[in-house]
Formats: C-alpha cells, structure tokens, sequence
C-alpha cells in the first residue's frame, strides 16, 4: 500500500517538471530556428540586397556562435545535470546578447530583431521568477535604448526610430509582467490537476482494497456475459476457478441462468442457490451498472453469513423481549409463591393438597430461575478486569460456596496452585461463572446413588501459556452429540433446567476475553475450562516466583 501510495506522488512531481522541461525544449528549438535564420541573413546572397552588414565577420561569427549555442542548449534541455531555471536564464541571456550584437552590426532588421526577441523574453519569463524575468527584460530593454542613443550620436542620420525602441523597451517589461503571471497560473493549474489526478489515483486504491478485502463476493459481467471484475470472496464463492476463465456461464452456469432471470424480470432470481464444488449456499443481487455497456454488479452474500446475522439480531430483540416479559411475570409469581407458602402452613391442608402445594412451589422457584437468569443476561454490566491471584483466589471460591450452600454428602474440593499464578479478569463475572459450573456439576456430574465429588483448580499447563480454570467431576460426563449443543441458549437434558446457566456463563467469560469449553474426561467425568488472559506484570507470564 505504501508503494502505491508513493507511485502518485512521485508522478505527480515528474509530471509537473516533464512540463515545464517540455516547454524549455520547445524554447531552444525557437532559438537554434533564429540561430538558422541570422545565418542564412548573413550568408545568403537574397538577403545581401536587404541588409546592410556594416561588420560581416562579426555578424557572420555571431550568427553561427548563435547557431550552435542553440543547438547545445536543445541537447542540455533533455538532461537533468544543470537546474532548469539556470538553462533558461543561460539562454536568454545569449539571445540578449546577441540581439544587441546585431542591433549595431547590422542595418534594416533591427526591428524585426526586436519582434523577434519578444517571444524570447516572454518564453524565458514564462520559465523564470518574477525577479528574474524583469531583470533579463530590463537588460533587454536598456542595451536596446543605449544601442539606439550610440548609433545616433555616431550616426545622425541612422534609419531607427526613438519612438519604435522606447515601444520595443516598455514591451519587453510588459511581456516578461504578463508572461510571468500566465506561467504561474498554468503551473498551479497544472499541479492542481495533478493533486486531483493524484486524490483519483489514491480514492481508486482505496475503493479496490475495500472491494477485494469485502465478505461480499463482487461480479461485474457485461453484455456478452463475461467476467470483468472480480473479488476475493466472489473468487471463493465460486470455488477459486482458473484465473483465465472469464465466461460467467462456464463458471457457475446456475448464476448465469440467474442473471439472466433478472434480466428478463423473473422474481425468482434472487433465491439462495449453491456455488461451488463444496455447494456453498449463497443469495444473489443484481444491480445494473451502465444501461449503453449493459454491465451488471452482481453481489454474493453467503447464506450461512446471512443466517448468522439474523440469529443475532434474533437473539438481542428475543433477550430484551424476554426481560421485559420477565419483569412483568416476576410480580405475579412471587404472588403465588407467598400464598402458597400461607397455604403450607394451614394446619388445616389435607395431604394430597399439600403435595399440590409443594409442586406449585417448586415450579415457582423454577420460574424464579428462569427469570433470574434472564434478568441478569439483559443487564449485564461491562467487565472490570483486574489483576487476580488464582491462588487466593480458588480457596476463597471455594470456602464462600461452602459457607452459602449445605452439600450434605457432596464433596467440593479446591486445588489451587502450589505458585502464585496472576490473570486479568473481574473476579465478579469469574465468580459469577465458575459458580454456575459448580452448580450444574454438584446437580448432574454425580454417578447414581453416589455423592458427588466436585474440584475447583487452578493452573497454567504451558511455561508461557495463559493460565485456566477448571470445574471437574467424578460423573457419566457429556455424550458427544450432547455436548455440541450444552453452549446454545434454552438448552436443556434436564426437566428442572433453564438452559441458560452455560450460556451465560460463555457469555461472562467472553465479556473477559476469556474462553469457556468442555473437556470429556478420559477416565470418566466432565471438565468445563475457562481459559484466561495472562497478567504481564511480572517477569515470567502469569506467574511470580
């Protein structure tokens, strides 16, 4: 990207100097044009009878010095060794003096050297500053007034006009002024179109990175159906064919049948269809480009992409609709819940009623759960991760677990590390989580007729690697095609689950950038482990000796 950022920049200023060394180059051609001139006046016979030539051999050295003084600065002018300003100051500096040379070495065509020389003065200023340009005028100007006052105080009776060299003189000043001011607006011009030459190369760069860097496959076919243009995604889509193969109907034939459907206004031309050798489902747009070049834009979204999104957006509006519907349930079944809990201590309540009442209760603490978990899983604050030793850490989980929850013959054991072992994580969300593991494993990680036996360990299985969590039980573990789905949320073997107590707690864990995943236990068992991010405070990762 950066080469190519450099590439418009860089012609951008070779543009701007091969312009201005063109025209010098054209200037030089004028000059060895005049050079030829001056020496067919000085030389030719014809021109004898028009042209007085009061010194010959100075005119005629003169004209070929010009000459070729000329024709070497139309070779320097295509190199880079002498600055561009120096060679045209160089040269209009021999054109003044030659055309002074020959205002007194001649009679009868000082004013055509005069017209002659404005072109050079309005040349040289167009290349020159404004400084310079005037200072070479002026000289122009002063040697031709000072020429013209020698000759006629030698000569009074000389055929020049004061009037015709003060005219030449102030339109010497004149042109390099104009000249001048017209050079720089066409540079500016110049390199404003140049910029804007350089901002369409640069925005034409960033449009084809966004293009090939799209998840959106990008065709554009023509009339003929072949490929013009084609993205990444689009090249994946269609199951990365050859690079030379353009025919769309060659490509995919079923896509070509598509777009011609949509050319003939067929509503079923926009239906998922399969790509590929893998049959990757994906849904096509068309959308005309140019109605004289008949080229399409045909989009490839990916249905599995699609799908996702929509389960998201599902997802969001179905867990905000859940809590509002939870909010509005919770008071009525606290409502029932406290007067069944009035009709258990009837004294009065036969025992078959009495059974009723006990299921209404447990099914109200059910849907308490429900709510409760889904309360907490459309309010979740944002994480606060913090520096956490997971040594302190899981014998302090442990002990607060025990201290709130009676587990009669079930065993939870704490393993911390025999080392302190730091992560960064908010020790809140990693309770939260590590309680619902605990949880589940006390309630279902347990063999038939045997207490369970639930451990909570914390380590860091590679010298440099993040450290983890581990909830572990002595149970029948996961079945395989169970455990595909035990992350997914109202996912539930048990008739008493809510489903969510997995998800949320994957949740927490992301929220930390943490991961949260089931291991099968080859022995028997289950184990659920929570990968953390590593604390860099101390000299080795995550650890401290």
């Amino acid at each position: 990207m950066s080469e190519s950022e450099d590439g418009p920049q860089a012609g951008q200023e070779d543009s701007g100097d091969h312009a201005l060394r063109r025209e010098l180059y054209f200037f030089t051609l004028y000059r060895a044009l005049e050079g030829a001139l001056l020496v067919f006046v000085v030389f030719s016979p014809v021109a004898a009878n028009m042209v007085h030539l009061e010194f010959p051999l100075l005119a005629q050295a003169a004209a070929i010095c010009h000459l070729v003084a000329g024709l070497v600065l139309v070779v320097a002018a295509g190199q880079l060794r002498l600055r561009l300003p120096t060679q045209a100051a160089l040269g209009l500096s021999l054109d003044i003096a030659i055309a002074l040379l020959f205002f007194h070495v001649t009679d009868g065509i000082d004013t055509a050297i005069g017209l002659m020389m404005l072109v050079n003065i309005g040349a040289g200023a167009l290349l020159l500053s404004l400084r310079s340009g005037l200072a070479l005028a002026a000289v122009m100007a002063a040697g031709g007034m000072g020429e013209f006052l020698l000759t006629q105080l030698g000569q009074p009776d000389s055929s020049r006009d004061l009037v015709e060299a003060v005219m030449l003189a102030i339109s010497y000043l004149a042109v390099a002024v104009l000249c001048h001011q017209l050079g720089r607006q066409m540079r500016e011009t110049s390199q404003l179109a140049a910029q804007r030459g350089l901002d369409l190369a640069n925005l034409a760069q960033l449009n084809e990175l966004i293009i090939r860097r799209m998840r959106t496959g990008v065709l554009v076919v023509d009339a003929s159906n072949q490929l013009q243009l084609s993205n990444e995604a689009a090249w994946n889509l269609l199951g990365q064919p050859s690079p030379t193969e353009q025919y769309l109907g060659t490509l995919s034939p079923t896509l070509s049948r598509r777009l011609a459907d949509w050319q003939r206004g067929r509503p079923s031309a926009s239906e998922a269809l399969q790509l590929g050798v893998e049959g990757i489902e994906v849904i096509p747009r068309f959308a005309k480009l140019s109605a004289s070049d008949g080229l399409v834009l045909i989009f490839l979204d990916d249905a599995t992409l699609v799908s996702r999104r929509a389960e998201e957006l599902t997802l969001s509006t179905l867990g905000r609709l859940s809590a509002s519907i939870a909010h509005e349930v919770r008071n009525p079944l606290a409502a029932i819940s406290y007067s069944a809990q009035l009709l258990e201590e009837s004294p009065d309540l036969p025992a078959t009623d009495r059974r009723l009442v006990e299921i209404i209760l447990s099914h109200c603490q059910r849907m308490n759960g429900i709510i409760e978990n889904v309360l907490n899983l459309s309010r979740r604050e944002r994480s606060r991760p913090e520096q956490v030793d997971l040594s302190v850490w899981v014998q302090g989980f442990v002990d607060d677990y025990l201290a709130s929850h009676v587990l009669e013959r079930d065993q939870l054991i704490a393993a911390p590390p025999n080392r302190r072992l730091y992560a960064v994580v908010d020790p809140a969300q990693l309770h939260q989580a590590v309680t619902v593991l605990v949880t589940n494993a006390l309630n279902y990680g347990r063999t038939p007729g045997q207490p369970a036996r639930v451990t909570v360990s914390a380590r860091q299985p590679l010298d440099y690697g993040p450290p983890v969590v581990e909830v572990t039980d002595r149970g029948p573990g996961i079945p395989a095609k169970v455990a595909a789905n035990i992350f997914e949320p109202f996912f539930t073997t048990h008739e008493h689950g809510t489903g969510l107590g997995l998800y949320i707690a994957r949740q927490l864990c992301e929220a930390n950038q943490a991961a949260l995943e089931y291991i099968s236990v080859p022995a028997g068992g289950a184990c659920f482990r929570i990968t953390l991010a590593k604390s860099r405070s101390f000299g080795t990762p995550g650890t401290e000796t």
